[in-house]
């Protein structure tokens, strides 16, 4: 019975010593390979894989895509320019109008009398310059009879007869002006195109002394319009007045339309630091309204030639933008700026670039300047 308790206790330790090593052979494993994973990882840290790419010479043609908005070609305010009444409305708002069609007639009694004063005020003057140029051609007349007039007295009369002629011609100018007020009271379109407001009804007071700053009449020219956009700053190197834009409205989703470039501003606004831009479209069946906004193409044509890289191959930090030059597989960075973009490639100025240059395809801050690099084929 000994014997066999003594085998059964030296078996149970066997196998306890057995499961111990066991054990510590798993943990010394696991912590082997622990240590293999932290060296990759410091590894990869100190000396990352990367694949390259080259720096190469090319030309980008690219095109922008910015808010515009189609304002009319012409628009006009119309207003009354004597303080008068409104005696008759021959449109209203859609009418559409032709260049000088009367659009209203106002009426101000006063200047029918302002009228009628200029015009006995020519007669009476009149009567008093034919008064003195009688006598004036009398005493020239007389003084052929040496002796009979003196020189002094012709003098006088004929000068009484200028001052007279010149209160006429004065009397002409006054009449002139009260006709022209009462042209005035005609309001006629400027322009072919359509009435868009109308803030007037009949018998209403107006002019400079009515109580109303609204306009009679909007007048807009809508058969062609301004398609105008702002394009910014950093584009404007490569706009041309040659150029054909596409741009579609949200009330037309499924139309195209294009309008020509017409009109460059050459200066940037103060506030935007953008350059307006113009063209013009030919509103043909007046789908397009006023003040619509559009979303505009805007073509950049390509310039010189220049270095074309991936746009992965361009990081950006807090300090500046640059790529990643692969020396003696060493990471050298180099400042550059961007330029035109198109698809995934984009443009790149400046920096110590040569072309077949190896720039890192995916570059980023991680890569630190001066590290080991591995290159990947």
């Amino acid at each position: 019975m000994n014997k066999l308790k003594n085998k059964s206790i030296l078996l149970l330790a066997a196998m306890a010593l057995a499961v111990s090593s066991l054990s510590a052979c798993h943990s010394d494993d696991k912590e082997k390979q622990e240590q293999q994973e932290e060296q990759e990882q410091q590894d990869a840290v100190e000396t990352p894989t990367v694949q390259t790419v080259p720096v190469t010479k090319g030309r980008l043609s690219s095109a922008i895509t910015i808010p515009g908005e189609l304002i009319p070609y012409q628009q006009v305010d119309l207003y009354a320019k004597t303080n008068s009444y409104v005696k008759k409305l021959l449109v209203d708002i859609g009418s559409e109008v032709k260049q000088g069609q009367l659009m209203a007639v106002l009426e101000a009694p006063e200047i029918n009398s302002q009228l009628a004063a200029a015009q006995s005020r020519i007669k009476q003057f009149e009567a008093v310059y034919f008064a003195s140029k009688a006598t004036y051609d009398r005493l020239v007349s007389t003084s052929k009879t040496p002796g009979t007039v003196s020189q002094n007295d012709l003098e006088q009369a004929e000068a009484k007869k200028n001052a007279d002629q010149a209160n006429i011609d004065a009397a002409k100018s006054g009449l002139k002006e009260v006709s022209a007020n009462l042209a005035y009271l005609e309001i006629r379109a400027p322009f072919d195109g359509v009435v868009t407001s109308r803030n007037v009804n009949l018998g209403a007071y107006v002019g400079p002394g009515g109580k109303t700053t609204d306009p009679l009449f909007t007048v807009q020219d809508q058969n062609r319009m301004r398609l105008v956009v702002s394009v910014p700053e950093i584009y404007t190197g490569a706009l041309s007045n040659k150029s054909e834009v596409n741009f579609t409205v949200r009330a037309l989703p499924s139309e195209k339309f294009t309008a020509q470039v017409k009109r460059i501003a050459g200066a940037l606004d103060e506030k935007l630091r953008a350059e307006r831009l113009e063209m013009d479209v030919y509103n043909k069946g007046k789908k397009l309204l006023p003040h619509m906004f559009a979303e505009v193409s805007v073509p950049l044509p390509d310039g010189d030639s220049t270095y074309v890289v991936p746009k992965t191959a361009v990081a950006t930090s807090t300090e500046k933008v640059f790529v990643i030059k692969v020396v003696n597989n060493k990471a050298v960075w180099v400042d550059v700026k961007k330029g035109l973009t198109s698809g995934d490639s984009v443009e790149i100025f400046g920096g110590d670039l040569k072309p077949e240059d190896k720039l890192v395809k995916a570059a980023s801050d991680e890569i630190r300047n001066g590290s080991n690099l591995k290159v990947k084929n």
